[in-house]
């Protein structure tokens, strides 16, 4: 029973760093293509707003929708989002991304340079 409470302190100690670390690995957000992103981060109606009481989600077109998920999903809520958004008004065209507004109609072009922007464009945005 000594050598049980001569390691308790350890051991719990332990068990916060790891639950603490995985929490951290989960929260973070998904690692992003720089020039595709903020191309399309341009045309999409989600925009994350950072306030005094923490970070919102909030809309371009919608003034009265407003998100405001913890901190352990933030990130996934918001790609979330973006994902629903890209399945209506993304269309990939070979090596070309095509970015279309509510109506259908094209807004811009954006050529994918390199084998990794065409991978994240799958994987991120699930074209």
């Amino acid at each position: 029973m000594n050598a049980f409470k001569k390691y308790l302190p350890l051991a719990l100690f332990l068990a916060f760093l790891v639950f603490g670390l995985d929490a951290f690995f989960q929260s973070r957000p998904a690692a992003k293509n720089e020039r595709v992103y903020k191309t399309v981060q341009k045309y999409s109606p989600y925009y994350i707003e950072k306030r005094f009481g923490g970070l919102e989600i909030l809309s371009k077109e919608d003034k009265e929708f407003k998100e405001k998920p913890n901190n352990m999903s933030f990130f996934k809520e918001f790609s979330h989002l973006e994902k629903v958004w890209a399945k209506t008004h993304l269309k990939l065209d070979g090596s070309t991304l095509v970015i279309l507004d509510n109506n259908a109609s094209e807004v811009a072009k954006l050529s994918l340079q390199n084998k990794k922007e065409l991978d994240f464009v799958h994987n991120y945005y699930g074209l």
